[in-house]
């Protein structure tokens, strides 16, 4: 017999979600990888051919290949093939367009922009102390 959680986990997957929502998902578990993100980081400093952001995520090139197609498929990379390469940018204005939608679907239209809250760093967060 399936364990509890198994069978919410089945339910879950039933019940139908809207399709604004799940674009939302799919940004932001595109954004959920640390290579991912250092991807995005590359790119946020000009285009980059796959060759350039393999030297800077240090992953193979298949596995690299394979990051972008995330970002891609989730609206944050736009590539083009130059010769044998292919060229990868940062969608422009990707990340306002997103903020902006959340904001709509999420309620927060009308609500006032929460001030911006700094990072946690790893000196700032709790500790637990050893006893």
């Amino acid at each position: 017999m399936p364990s509890p959680a198994h069978f919410r986990g089945t339910v879950a997957t039933i019940v139908d979600q809207p399709d604004d929502l799940r674009e939302l998902r799919v940004f932001h578990k595109a954004l959920a990888d640390v290579n991912r993100l250092r991807i995005v980081q590359r790119l946020a400093q000009g285009p980059a051919t796959v060759g350039e952001l393999i030297e800077t995520v240090g992953l193979s090139q298949p596995l690299v290949s394979w990051h972008v197609g995330r970002l891609r498929v989730a609206g944050v990379v736009e590539t083009r093939r130059a010769g044998r390469e292919v060229l990868c940018q940062l969608r422009p204005n990707v990340f306002d367009e997103v903020v902006q939608r959340e904001r709509v679907l999420l309620g927060l239209a009308g609500a006032e922009p929460v001030a911006a809250v700094p990072p946690v760093s790893a000196a700032a967060s709790p500790r637990k102390e050893a006893h």
